[in-house]
């Protein structure tokens, strides 16, 4: 019902000549069937991206988006300049976005809005910190973020929309969730959904798990009910650990 999904986040990596010769490389790639693929990239990519995956199933998106449509916000990037780059998804409300530069909830629902009202799809990420799981706070804290992040949205809009439920002590640490630690809290996220909408809806978001995801973690991570797929950082800067992911997700 749900089409998997595996988003990649380069996050800070790659320059244009990077990215070309990354495109071309997985073009020569077969990617397996039934499983979406998607880059998210830095904003000087997205045009190479864009023009190397233009034939194909293959979708690009950017890792940030400025809630304005235009004005004077130097620096920053409107949606309706991404959506005439062709890009498909938007990242919103990364972790590293949150606590590296002051992004609030906010924040996340105002630029999730403006995804969408451009018509693309927003990422929407969510997750705990270490000590807040812990602490046994994790539940209540992305149920908070699920809540304020859809805040205004409606449910036909909801329903197509992704989020990524990210614990930031998983990101880029080695350390990952077990796949019954990420199903269940994609299910949590689901029930979450469903309380802010209905069952319908709930059932048609697609919930990815991000936090250290490898080719040899994919296909266990996607056997589970809940979790529709990764937002994948390190492991989706090299075609051969891309196409792996691609593989797994579709079995």
């Amino acid at each position: 019902m749900r089409t998997p999904l595996i988003a990649g986040n380069w996050k800070m990596n790659m320059t244009v000549q990077q990215a070309g010769a990354f495109a071309d490389e997985l073009l020569k790639n077969n990617l397996k069937e039934g499983v979406e693929a998607a880059i998210c990239a830095p904003f000087i990519d997205l045009p190479v991206l864009a023009g190397k995956f233009k034939e194909t199933d293959i979708k690009v998106g950017a890792q940030n988006v400025y809630f304005e449509k235009s004005g004077a916000f130097t620096g920053e990037i409107s949606a309706p300049m991404l959506r005439e780059l062709g890009m498909h998804y938007v990242i919103t409300g990364h972790s590293e976005r949150r606590e590296l530069f002051g992004e609030t909830d906010n924040d996340v629902n105002k630029k999730s809005r403006a995804v969408l009202e451009a018509g693309m799809t927003p990422i929407i990420c969510v997750g705990e910190t270490e000590e807040e799981r812990e602490s046994g706070q994790y539940t209540a804290k992305v149920a908070g973020q699920v809540t304020a992040a859809l805040e205004g949205i409606s449910p036909e809009s909801a329903g197509g929309l992704v989020i990524a439920y990210e614990p930031i002590w998983a990101i880029g640490t080695g350390k990952s969730a077990t796949s019954d630690d990420a199903d269940a809290m994609c299910r949590s996220i689901r029930s979450e959904v469903e309380k802010l909408y209905d069952k319908n809806t709930a059932d048609r978001v697609r919930i990815l798990y991000g936090g250290s995801v490898k080719p040899a973690t994919i296909e266990e991570l996607m056997s589970k009910s809940d979790v529709d797929g990764a937002l994948v950082g390190g492991a989706s800067l090299k075609p051969e650990d891309y196409t792996a992911l691609i593989a797994g997700a579709a079995q």
